[in-house]
């Protein structure tokens, strides 16, 4: 990857793994209408791959009784960083689901699993082998690459502090409301705006899962694509303001929001200062002005089901 690692070697985020029961619905929606291509299969899972990405797969699906977040997977650079950050974590009373070692998914690689804060799975791998991938066409409206994931918190400066302090992701803008306090930051790992936002929400859970489109044409076509295949859409199109980046949300069968976008923001990561933004102002949630004015019913679609899959730590 391309991405310049922070100072924890991460790199980029490389998948996001979701656990449904309605797994032959998700699986049919992700290929026939969101546009990922599924690269592989095992039983009752299901590895989809973005086109114009290296990444072996960027969603994985698996059927399971209770709809969860399995985990969030990002990169870095080398093995030597994986120990490291490993070891960091462990001496930080951080819980390791396992250790670092080989793994044993797709495209094999060298990783280990931890529990953020909040008790969500999330990965650190090296050495992943590189898919033959292509270059997406002019006017082809399926995903080049997954572009970042958002999560719900109950605590975001919490969850904002152990991703800085722990994986060394940066703060590059904030949504705000005055009568609420801090609504959204967005977090980094590299010079993209965000990697990863955590949201405000009532329970623990997943907020949204972006995918880069090739441009604003193939955006705007694969955001008609979908509303034609008669799938719920909660928001857009539209551009948002932090990051700069265009919006189209939608649910998938399980209830997940999932964002198509592009442009979003490269940042000058020497010379850039976080920003905090007044959701109030109309031109921080869409500075086009074509999507529908925020609203309570809008940001409760993305509150989400209560992740079964969080990990609470024992009473000490």
């Amino acid at each position: 990857m391309s991405d310049k690692p922070n100072e924890f070697g991460i790199t980029h985020l490389r998948h996001v793994d979701l656990a449904v029961p309605d797994y032959a619905t998700q699986r049919a929606f992700y290929t026939d209408t969101w546009g990922l291509t599924e690269v592989g299969s095992d039983g009752d899972l299901s590895y989809l791959a973005a086109e114009g990405s290296p990444e072996q797969y960027v969603v994985r699906l698996r059927h399971a009784a209770d709809k969860r977040l399995d985990l969030i997977a990002f990169g870095a650079v080398d093995r030597a960083a994986v120990d490291a950050l490993a070891q960091c974590l462990g001496s930080a009373d951080v819980p390791l689901v396992t250790e670092p070692g080989d793994l044993a998914t797709a495209g094999g690689g060298y990783g280990f699993r931890f529990f953020d804060v909040d008790g969500r799975t999330v990965e650190i791998s090296a050495d992943v082998e590189v898919r033959t991938h292509r270059k997406v066409e002019e006017g082809e409206s399926v995903p080049v690459r997954i572009s970042h994931a958002v999560v719900n918190s109950t605590d975001i400066a919490r969850t904002r502090s152990f991703y800085e302090r722990h994986l060394g992701f940066r703060l590059s803008d904030t949504l705000h409301k005055d009568d609420m306090g801090d609504l959204m930051h967005f977090m980094r790992c590299n010079d993209r705006h965000h990697s990863l936002a955590i949201a405000h929400g009532p329970h623990t859970s997943v907020h949204h899962v972006s995918f880069e489109m090739r441009g604003i044409d193939e955006y705007l076509r694969g955001t008609g694509r979908v509303m034609r295949a008669g799938i719920k859409k909660v928001w857009g199109p539209g551009r948002h303001l932090a990051g700069n980046n265009t919006f189209s949300y939608f649910l998938d069968p399980s209830g997940n929001t999932m964002e198509y976008t592009t442009e979003l923001e490269r940042l000058d990561e020497d010379a850039w200062h976080p920003h905090i933004y007044d959701v109030d102002d109309p031109l921080t949630q869409d500075q086009w002005g074509t999507a529908d004015p925020m609203s309570e019913l809008i940001a409760k679609e993305s509150f989400n089901d209560v992740d079964r899959g969080v990990f609470v730590a024992p009473p000490v």
